[in-house]
């Protein structure tokens, strides 16, 4: 079997379920090398990816969660980091500055317009009869509503997410810099939209977080900014491929579909983190060993990198029952698709209102669908999802 999950070539229609597999039977916690970088552990199995998760004392997000390394020790934005790549206590301290907006009660509060927003998204193609069902409907709802939160017009959550993908993509999939200037732009529009917060601050995100104190001071420039490129980055990730990867299985999945169909109110709930197991939107996040360990039976030696798969943790037979079976009636379903852990994915409980209503509008409104061309997934090795899904159906 060859291993491979640095190419996004072995991530072109999803998971690569076949390596995981063979990794979680016979290299469960496997040396994985990097060309031009040192190298790294590839940790399967869902005990070692809920342990390393959760050890914040032993694997470190410093100096960054992804696999490649940042280009200085101090990374690329001077001493600042991003929230995703601090340790505790200093993560607790930048999370609890908008943590209240993403409570659960806070997320129910929000119940209401995310369903607005998901029968407007609906209304703008449902005359057509075909779509592109990620551009125009899974894409559109994380950035709308990342876009109220923060207090933006909702066209331009649409432009700021179609930098995100970018950003995602793979470099060998991109012009030469094109991930760089697609950050150097969520920047400037971050920069535009910090001095007009501060010239007329309002009741949004945006405005509390310039507003706001940690340690006893406000927010430099570049820490606001790194803020506002995770919540437009995280916000739609999980949501969006969600969405369309769910959609798919689906339609792959006609008995699971009308099981579905049959009672949707009552089978949503189990059928959703069903489909967020199924499909494991965030590929995997990095870890740094803060000193000597071992993870099944492997010496880990202080500074190597940790890579947990959390779509190979998600299809464990250790874990789950017939994994390589969707199962929208599945109830004991201990997926790790938001990780776990303090960090935890802070946009959880919205991500899933965002879901159910999208889920609910789009199924109870649109029925027949079938793909009008192959999928394009995301040439990336960090997120999974369909680029492009381009669909025909019939208004229900």
């Amino acid at each position: 079997m060859k291993i491979d999950l640095l190419s996004p070539d072995s991530f072109a229609a999803g998971q690569p379920h076949a390596q995981f597999d063979w990794l979680r039977a016979n290299s469960p916690v496997r040396w994985h090398d990097e060309p031009g970088g040192a190298g790294f552990w590839a940790v399967t199995r869902h005990a070692d990816v809920y342990a390393v998760d959760r050890d914040f004392q032993t694997y470190s997000s410093e100096p960054t969660i992804m696999i490649t390394d940042p280009l200085s020790e101090a990374g690329s934005f001077g001493p600042y980091k991003m929230m995703l790549m601090m340790d505790p206590p200093e993560h607790a301290g930048f999370r609890k500055l908008i943590r209240s907006e993403f409570t659960e009660p806070a997320a129910r509060l929000r119940k209401d317009r995310i369903q607005q927003l998901a029968t407007q998204i609906v209304d703008s193609v449902i005359a057509r009869g075909e779509c592109d069902f990620v551009d125009e409907v899974a894409g559109e709802m994380p950035s709308f509503v990342i876009a109220e939160l923060m207090g933006l017009p909702l066209e331009d959550g649409r432009e700021l997410y179609k930098l995100t993908e970018i950003i995602h993509t793979a470099p060998e999939a991109l012009p030469p810099g094109a991930g760089g200037q697609a950050v150097l732009k969520m920047f400037e529009y971050g920069s535009k939209v910090m001095a007009e917060k501060r010239a007329r601050p309002g009741d949004d995100l945006a405005s509390r977080l310039l507003a706001c104190e940690v340690d006893g001071r406000r927010l430099a420039d570049m820490e606001f900014l790194l803020f506002f490129m995770l919540l437009v980055d995280a916000g739609g990730d999980t949501t969006r491929n969600l969405l369309s990867g769910g959609l798919l299985a689906l339609m792959e999945n006609p008995d699971q579909y009308a099981w579905l169909m049959a009672d949707l109110d009552a089978r949503l709930p189990t059928a959703r983190e069903e489909l967020l197991r199924w499909t494991s939107p965030v590929i995997y996040m990095r870890r740094t060993a803060k000193h000597d360990a071992e993870l099944a039976g492997q010496k880990i030696r202080a500074g190597d990198k940790v890579v947990m798969y959390f779509g190979a943790a998600n299809r464990d037979p250790a874990a789950f029952e017939r994994p390589d079976v969707l199962d929208l009636s599945r109830t004991e379903n201990p997926h790790m698709s938001f990780g776990n852990g303090p960090h935890v994915c802070l946009g959880q409980h919205i991500a899933r209102i965002e879901i159910d209503a999208m889920l609910r509008e789009v199924l109870t409104r649109m029925k027949d669908f079938e793909l009008a061309a192959p999928v394009e997934w995301l040439a990336s090795n960090f997120i999974s999802g369909p680029k492009a899904m381009p669909i025909r159906f019939r208004a229900a």
